[in-house]
């Protein structure tokens, strides 16, 4: 199974690309995750870094993760360690004031094409929409600007 999302966002690549290698914030924008955190927690994430995930994404609770592609301000993408055919994928296409955001995730579906199909009706659409509205939620974390929001000046 896979899915895929794109959005524009009204920031640097460098903006948006620290945000996805912030892992302990993935579950504020991605609502499939409960936790996320590196398996080192005081490294910076990178290529061969490994990342504990507990997820919704079919398949066990507590899945591990590790970077495989890793290119500052550009590509995320990272490879069940152990199943490679779970991948989480993102890649930002620089502008000259904005980026793009593209999200891959793929999963394996179990039993053939029936268990496809039952993945389909079961939980796919759901995850589908929820990976859309991650991408929309990872825009407005992006684009949040505190200092413009007199409400939380204070903060």
């Amino acid at each position: 199974m896979e899915i895929r999302a794109s959005v524009e966002v009204q920031s640097p690549a460098e903006s948006a690309f620290s945000l996805l290698c912030a892992v302990e914030k993935w579950p504020l924008w991605l609502p499939f995750f409960r936790t996320a955190k590196l398996r080192e927690p005081n490294e910076t994430l990178g290529q061969g870094s490994e990342i504990f995930v507990r997820s919704a994404i079919p398949g066990e609770a507590e899945q591990l993760f590790e970077v495989d592609r890793f290119i500052q301000n550009h590509q995320v993408s990272l490879v069940g360690a152990y199943s490679t055919r779970r991948r989480l994928d993102f890649r930002l296409e620089s502008r000259s004031k904005s980026a793009r955001l593209h999200a891959r995730l793929e999963y394996p579906a179990y039993g053939g094409r029936l268990g496809v199909l039952y993945d389909r009706f079961r939980s796919a659409r759901k995850l589908k929409t929820q990976f859309e509205e991650a991408v929309v939620h990872f825009k407005h974390l992006v684009e949040y600007d505190a200092t413009k929001d007199a409400l939380l000046a204070d903060f």
